[in-house]
């Protein structure tokens, strides 16, 4: 392991030779190819992992957004000492690319000036495979890639790919990267850097907890002896009955095995040799981890070569993530299956610490634009389970009805806000993450008054919340609460805005075309949407992407939580439709 390198409370990591000379680098240990634009900031993955490995000493270098069609843009900072990084960046680049409908999108909030086409296509293949040709016929042994991030992460295994309307194989097959980093991978990376630093090859490095590898031949799963073995690749690529109800088996018994505390090794088969075999689920960081983390020495800007902005910098730049993990259960979201479950908070002083800096950046203004996380309120464990890390496999915590064992408490996150509203330079404090309105309800305690704290002191004239639908069977296929349940919330929002004189409102947030609605759902919402008053100026098409059980109940046409049919609206016509039907 290098040396810590002495410019790293003020500079950005390097982006180019002329950076390397600077430091007094003859190279990097590890080189980041991202498909972001580099933002030294903690709530872009990129500046993360590189700063928590730069932490433990590694010299760490960033090629941000190359030239893919340019074999020399992977060659700026020449071949690291152990190994490329990989990422697509913080959004999956299909997602980036394409809307609900398949359409172009014309901008790029990760990239400068919002301008689109500046990553490819399926980025994380093709940065490895550029990588590969640029460092083919160099006369040294193949460089190691590992791959991570929430494109690589959601495709670790066989997965129904939207926009192809097929199924493709692991990308860990598809790319030939030697490791896949999945969930969130700052102790997986910093486990396999310091094996790399201390000799050993990257072909030997198979036992890392949070990471899948490739073997060949049934033989060279033995070692892992207790692996559940998922439907074949081969079993569920058809579109035949059979082939439908493996994928959703296939996905389940993935969903099953996530829990870090319990879960078994996974091993799928492809083409006959070649085996993908998932390791357990590496364990979520502590409190005190996270501080470390997100106290790092971040610049918290856009590095100085972009002469335009970056978007999504902007809504991000004074804002001050609290927390990691969601255990909501919402069907349609992917975080489950990347953060996991199992929350983890930041401590209150970690957090003051935090906003004491941003004070004294001469941008902010006084305005903390958001303290929250995946969901907002979810600010510390579930359960007394969640305290190691774990979550139960055998049900949600909050759907059908709240697990018996669920502590709905906002105490803690009571006293941070406050805290926080109290350091002098702070003019307000918002909440724009989206909160769940459920648990403020299940919150018998203290979730009275945290509705009123928020409503006082948290809201810039509107708040996000997420009914996602009306229809009774909509709601059960998205994992959701009923309509009455948003109803109260609504009323309490209401009157609690009325009491203290505010004119505050609620912006909710509905999905079309989600698995389970067919017209006369679709009706049903937008008759309620008309009776309340209420004309979404956003709706949002339900996206088939990677790694959720919609995506499951869209391709399969079963719910894999119990395997009955189960209407899916696919025709572009008939999901058009039923979005049109909601925003007139």
């Amino acid at each position: 392991m290098s040396a810590s390198n002495k410019f790293q409370q003020a500079d950005f990591l390097p982006v180019c030779k002329d950076d390397l000379k600077k430091r007094g680098w003859k190279e990097c240990d590890f080189i980041f190819v991202s498909g972001d634009a580099y933002v030294d900031h903690p709530s872009f993955a990129t500046a993360l992992i590189c700063r928590a490995l730069e932490a433990e000493g590694f010299r760490v270098g960033i090629i941000p957004q190359p030239n893919w069609k340019d074999t020399s843009s992977y060659t700026v900072l020449g071949r690291p000492r152990l190994g490329f990084l990989v990422g697509a960046g913080n959004m999956d680049s299909m997602v980036a690319h394409y809307t609900a409908a398949k359409r172009k999108r014309s901008d790029d909030a990760y990239s400068p000036g919002g301008k689109s086409c500046l990553r490819p296509d399926r980025a994380t293949l093709v940065y490895t495979e550029g990588i590969r040709r640029a460092y083919k016929d160099t006369g040294q042994s193949r460089i190691a890639v590992i791959i991570g991030g929430i494109e690589a992460s959601l495709r670790r295994f066989a997965h129904y790919d939207y926009w192809s309307d097929n199924v493709r194989r692991s990308i860990l097959l598809d790319s030939k990267a030697d490791i896949l980093v999945y969930g969130m991978g700052e102790k997986p990376l910093l486990q396999i850097a310091q094996r790399l630093a201390a000799g050993e090859s990257i072909s030997s490095i198979q036992n890392v907890k949070g990471t899948n590898i490739r073997v060949h031949g049934r033989d060279s799963i033995a070692k892992w002896n207790e692996a559940v073995l998922l439907p074949a690749y081969e079993k569920i690529k058809d579109k035949d009955e059979g082939s439908l109800r493996a994928y959703a088996e296939h996905f389940i018994l993935q969903k099953q095995n996530a829990d870090p505390l319990t879960a078994k090794p996974l091993a799928e088969e492809n083409d006959g040799d070649r085996w993908v075999i998932q390791n357990p689920p590496i364990i979520p960081l502590t409190t005190e981890e996270m501080d470390k983390l997100y106290e790092l020495p971040f610049t918290r800007k856009a590095h100085p070569m972009y002469k335009e902005g970056i978007n999504a910098l902007k809504e991000v730049s004074f804002s001050l993530i609290s927390s990691r993990g969601c255990f909501g259960g919402c069907s349609f979201c992917a975080i489950t299956n990347h953060q996991g479950r199992a929350i983890t908070g930041r401590s209150k002083e970690s957090l003051m610490r935090e906003a004491q800096k941003l004070i004294k950046d001469k941008d902010f203004k006084g305005y903390i634009h958001d303290v929250g996380g995946p969901t907002a309120n979810f600010f510390r464990p579930a359960c007394d389970r969640q305290k190691s890390g774990g979550f139960c496999t055998e049900r949600e915590c909050l759907y059908p009805a709240p697990c018996p064992k669920l502590k709905a408490d906002h105490s803690e996150y009571l006293k941070t806000l406050e805290a926080l509203r109290k350091i002098p330079g702070i003019k307000k404090v918002f909440i724009r993450s989206g909160i769940r309105f459920d648990f403020i309800q299940y919150d018998k305690k203290t979730g009275s008054v945290f509705l009123e704290t928020i409503v006082k002191n948290h809201v810039s004239g509107q708040l996000k919340a997420a009914p996602e639908h009306v229809s009774v069977n909509v709601l059960n296929a998205m994992g959701k609460c009923s309509i009455e349940c948003y109803e109260k919330f609504k009323n309490d929002f209401t009157q609690l805005n009325k009491k203290l004189g505010l004119k505050q409102y609620l912006l909710p947030y509905f999905i079309s075309a989600h698995p389970g609605a067919d017209l006369k759902e679709a009706e049903e919402l937008a008759k309620y949407c008309k009776k309340t008053g209420f004309t979404p100026e956003q709706t949002q098409e339900f996206y088939p992407t990677p790694g959720t059980i919609s995506t499951v109940m869209y391709y399969t046409g079963l719910d894999p939580r119990s395997m009955k049919p189960i209407y899916t609206a696919k025709g572009d016509k008939e999901r058009r439709r039923q979005k049109e039907l909601l925003i007139k």
